[in-house]
């Protein structure tokens, strides 16, 4: 293994990396927790070709206001919530961060 870093070794030191982060920006884990809870109880609602979002909260984001603008219906960018994939322990899965896990 010389020359490479174990998986071990890699992720403790990405988990220093992420926390010495959310102390330089005032990130608490339960505000980390709040946001996460946020986007479960309002998924997106619209989403561009670039991967842009909006849970219909708020103004309208200038992406879909250009499209509109342009003439494009909002609702062409109107998304189906996905299926909800099983989970083994009963707990609600993003299914944004599915393929982070594979």
């Amino acid at each position: 293994m010389k020359g490479k870093i174990a998986d071990g070794e890699a992720r403790d030191r990405l988990i220093i990396w992420i926390r010495r982060r959310m102390e330089e920006f005032g990130i608490t884990p339960q505000a980390l927790a709040d946001s996460i809870q946020h986007d479960l109880d309002h998924p997106p609602l619209y989403r561009d070709a670039r991967g842009n979002e909006w849970n219909g909260l708020g103004d309208t984001p200038q992406w879909l206001r250009a499209a509109r603008n342009a003439g494009v219906d909002p609702g062409f960018f109107r998304i189906t919530a996905p299926a909800e994939p099983p989970s083994e322990d009963g707990k609600k899965i993003d299914p944004r961060q599915l393929d982070l896990f594979a």
